[in-house]
């Protein structure tokens, strides 16, 4: 490296979760022994030595203990989420002690997972008592998208955080949407999971939300043109929101946060899908190609969204960070969510 470069190197890190965030994960299946996870292959029945002897197989950098989470429902009994507690801390005790005795996870590390569903009280205890032991971070679990009201998680989120060492990690799982993102990263979450831009990616949908909070005076108070078209989209997922009832469906509906390349508004659209966009695909493809490869059904199309999707998202996720070390999250929540200076102006 010459002396006056710097050269920046991601290094991969690998995360061995529980559950698939981006898929529905049936309940009813766990024992006071055994959770249950599901495959190409159907049900796999899992015991504590079983997932720990995975775990010594794949070697991952850090993994989430096995726990009972299928107290997401709101419904869910005070007993049953009391039971749920109590499994997930017997379940984290056994998986250290495995994890001590074994060479092939020496220097791989163990992420506790909090628990409690909707009740304060459980939640509040399984923060205390996972923070006691060894772990080297936190999976906050049963919240994710369609559980409950983002008021609720947040009141949640941030009591549990109140009881965790702030040196150590609080991952978050099942929640992508960039508005319940930004809530509960204010709320004290530092890590989230990263399934949503294959979501938007298998609907057939591009992501092109506003996130720039450059100090640009020009662009003060004006979206980008492809932030527009998604005006529609935001009052349309209100009014859903406001007449159904919260449920896991809600992880698979389309957000206002991205446009469906399948409608036929985009079959003579020769516009990249986000003007501006650094991408690949943008920058060598548009919106008219899209819908013309997801209509054909072409393998292309998911390769060249999901190319998008992820440096889209992965670009909100900076801004984030920098919003946050420059004291600018309330900037960013307005051109996220787009509060205040909105048009209603449309560009055809």
């Amino acid at each position: 490296m010459d002396s006056g470069s710097l050269q920046v190197f991601m290094i991969p890190v690998l995360y061995c979760a529980l559950h698939d965030p981006a898929a529905a994960c049936p309940t009813g299946y766990t024992t006071n022994k055994t959770v249950s996870v599901w495959g190409s292959g159907g049900r796999i029945e899992l015991t504590v030595a079983k997932f720990m002897a995975l775990q010594k197989t794949v070697q991952p950098d850090w993994y989430q203990s096995m726990a009972d989470g299928e107290t997401w429902q709101s419904n869910t009994s005070r007993k049953r989420v009391r039971k749920s507690v109590d499994r997930t801390l017997a379940h984290l005790d056994e998986c250290l002690l495995e994890h001590q005795k074994s060479q092939e996870l020496e220097g791989v590390e163990v992420f506790g997972v909090v628990e409690g569903g909707d009740i304060l009280e459980e939640r509040i205890r399984s923060a205390k008592e996972t923070a006691k032991r060894p772990v080297a971070g936190f999976c906050l679990d049963g919240l994710q998208t369609g559980c409950m009201e983002q008021a609720l998680r947040t009141q949640l989120i941030t009591a549990v955080t109140k009881e965790l060492p702030e040196d150590k990690p609080r991952l978050l799982q099942g929640v992508g949407r960039p508005d319940e993102v930004l809530a509960c990263a204010e709320a004290g979450v530092d890590l989230f999971e990263s399934f949503f831009p294959f979501q938007v990616t298998e609907r057939g949908c591009a992501l092109c939300f506003d996130y720039d909070v450059s100090p640009d005076p020009e662009r003060a108070g004006r979206a980008p043109p492809a932030v527009l078209e998604l005006e529609e989209n935001r009052e349309t997922a209100v009014v859903a929101q406001q007449n159904g009832d919260l449920n896991l469906d809600e992880r698979t509906q389309m957000t206002s946060f991205e446009i469906d390349l399948k409608d036929k508004r985009y079959q003579d659209d020769f516009r990249p899908l986000v003007e501006g966009c650094g991408c690949y695909c943008c920058k060598n493809h548009q919106r008219a190609y899209l819908h013309h490869l997801l209509v054909t059904n072409e393998l292309l199309a998911g390769v060249l969204l999901m190319i998008h999707n992820t440096a889209h998202y992965l670009g909100f996720f900076r801004a984030l960070r920098e919003a946050l070390a420059g004291d600018k999250l309330d900037l960013l929540k307005r051109r996220v969510l787009r509060e205040g200076g909105r048009q209603t102006e449309r560009k055809d």
